[in-house]
C-alpha cells in the first residue's frame, strides 16, 4: 500500500492524499434529489475538523459514477468512484484519482452477504482486505426488518463493520446513533490510501441495500 506523505487535507487536489490523520467522519445529509456525503477530520475532542471530501448522489439515477471533491464547492475533483459492468455477480466499483489512474476498488460479495454483509477492499501492491459486520445479531435483525411492513420506519439500529487482511485490523466503520446517519471511521493500516477508505465508508451507506 502506498504510504502517505506529511501535511493534511489543505484544499488543494491532494489533499486527501497527503491527510495523516487516522480517523475521519461520514456525515449524510438528505435533499430532494441527492444524497449529500461529507468526509471530515475528526478532532481529538470529537468534533469534525478539515473537510476532507465531499459528494452528491443523485437518488433517482441509473448512473453509478460519484465524483468526490475537495469541499463542498466542488471546484476541485478530489476522485472517483465508478459501478463495474452491471454482468459482474458482484457489486464492484473502481476508484481512481482526478487524472484516472487507479487507486483501489472495493465489491460487495453477494453471496456471502446473504446473512451478514461482506465487502473486499483492494489496493494494488497490498492483500485484499474482507471487511464484515461486526454484530451478527444485527445483521439477521436488519434482513428480517426487510420484510416486515415497516418501510416507513427506518432501521435506526446502528451497524458497523470491521475490515481485516489475515486476521489483522485494517479499518473499523462504526455508525452513531442520530437522526442523520453519521459514522466514524478508524484507518488502522498505515499504508491504506485514505481515498480509497473514503469511497468504502460512503458504500456502506449508499449501496449497503442493495
Amino acid at each position: 500500500m502506498k504510504q502517505r506523505t506529511g501535511g493534511s487535507g489543505n484544499g488543494t487536489a491532494d489533499g486527501v492524499q497527503r491527510w495523516t490523520g487516522g480517523r475521519f467522519t461520514v456525515r449524510q445529509e438528505i435533499a430532494l434529489t441527492t444524497d449529500r456525503y461529507t468526509v471530515s477530520e475528526l478532532l481529538p475532542d470529537g468534533s469534525d475538523g478539515k473537510i476532507l471530501a465531499f459528494a452528491e448522489l443523485k437518488r433517482f439515477s441509473l448512473k453509478e459514477e460519484v465524483t468526490f471533491y475537495t469541499d463542498g464547492s466542488r471546484t476541485r475533483v478530489s476522485f472517483t468512484v465508478k459501478e463495474r459492468s452491471l454482468s459482474d455477480l458482484d457489486d464492484g466499483y473502481d476508484v481512481r484519482d482526478a487524472e484516472g489512474n487507479p487507486i483501489g476498488a472495493f465489491e460487495k460479495k453477494t453471496f456471502a452477504s446473504l446473512l451478514r454483509s461482506t465487502w473486499v477492499l483492494d489496493q494494488p501492491g497490498s492483500p485484499a482486505a474482507v471487511g464484515r459486520e461486526r454484530n451478527r445479531f444485527v445483521a439477521v435483525l436488519r434482513r428480517v426488518w426487510d420484510f416486515l411492513p415497516v418501510d416507513l420506519v427506518p432501521f435506526l439500529w446502528p451497524y458497523h463493520f470491521d475490515f481485516e487482511t489475515d486476521g489483522k485490523p485494517v479499518m473499523k466503520v462504526d455508525k452513531k446513533f442520530g437522526p442523520r446517519d453519521r459514522y466514524v471511521v478508524d484507518v488502522i493500516a498505515p499504508g491504506l490510501d485514505p481515498r480509497l477508505a473514503i469511497a468504502q465508508a460512503v458504500a456502506l451507506d449508499t449501496f449497503q441495500d442493495r
